[in-house]
């Protein structure tokens, strides 16, 4: 199931953030987060969160942050290294004849005299940013599943279309199917007819019996009860507004078997034709369920 959409707003620092959520088609759920760092603690909560609003196909979630330019650390002198600094150069000083007094600029200069003010994250802030960005997921992914489901209905009926023309070569072929045993007598009786060349008539219980037999072999009403079944189950999944996707693949899978069957059971042209229109009616069917959810 194909869908896109997008959530953002303002951290309490002035921060903006974006979510940037696509999903294409899968046979089961993945979820791939894209996290700035410093953000990776909401990696598996996010992931909890999609698993529940969502049950297959691939998601792909991408956190932006757009960072304002951060004023430069306000610097700070450290007394213990400053009053080293002053009590060393001002000792220098004094053992050097005619030399100048320490300069403070020269002192501030030194390694280690100053140093920037500690910056230690606000815990509490840290958490009300991660609080902010998770609401802008759940936005999204709300945002996301309208846009699934939105697919989801123009792909029902898409579905619903495909499953009418099934159950119309479904009939078709039942009808068809009506005239194998007319078939197989009229073969057999040729059949007889050009070996015998008309010396020795074979009893009509012999020839009942032996078109008794084909037509067992050859009885395809129970694939067509099966496949009505099929439809008609398939036609609830349809409307029960459940996430079908796993069982409309498996019963996709159940209607190929039943046509494969027809086909290898025909005894006629005509119902081989049928046959093979219904296999490749299933298959665009089988195509179209591997995006349902």
């Amino acid at each position: 199931m194909t869908g896109f959409a997008r959530d953002g707003g303002t951290l309490p620092d002035g921060t903006s953030f974006l979510w940037e959520l696509r999903s294409v088609n899968g046979r089961g759920l993945d979820v791939r987060l894209r996290l700035p760092n410093g953000f990776d603690t909401l990696e598996a909560p996010l992931k909890e969160a999609t698993g529940k609003a969502l049950k297959r196909g691939n998601v792909s979630a991408t956190l932006i942050i757009k960072r304002e330019e951060r004023t430069p650390p306000r610097l700070t002198p450290d007394p213990v290294a400053l009053d080293q600094a002053l009590r060393i150069a001002l000792d220098l000083a004094a053992r050097i004849p005619g030399a100048p007094a320490p300069r403070a600029e020269a002192l501030l200069t030194l390694p280690g005299v100053l140093r920037a003010e500690s910056t230690e994250p606000d815990e509490a802030e840290e958490e009300a940013k991660r609080a902010a960005i998770a609401a802008g997921y759940a936005k999204a992914l709300q945002g996301l599943d309208a846009s699934r489901r939105g697919e989801g209905a123009k792909l029902a009926d898409i579905l619903a279309v495909l499953l009418d023309e099934v159950a119309a070569l479904r009939d078709a072929a039942a009808t068809e199917a009506a005239d194998q045993p007319a078939l197989h007598l009229a073969r057999l009786r040729e059949s007889l007819a050009a070996l015998l060349e008309g010396e020795r008539r074979v009893p009509e219980e012999r020839l009942a019996q032996e078109v008794a037999m084909l037509a067992t072999k050859s009885d395809v009403r129970e694939e067509l009860d099966r496949l009505s079944a099929h439809i008609e189950e398939a036609r609830r999944l349809l409307t029960s507004g459940d996430a079908i996707g796993r069982k409309l693949d498996f019963l996709t899978q159940e209607f190929v078997r039943e046509a494969n069957t027809l086909c290898s059971k025909s005894s006629s042209i005509p119902l081989t034709r049928i046959g093979l229109d219904l296999k490749a009616a299933i298959e665009r069917l089988k195509e179209q369920s591997a995006n349902v959810e």
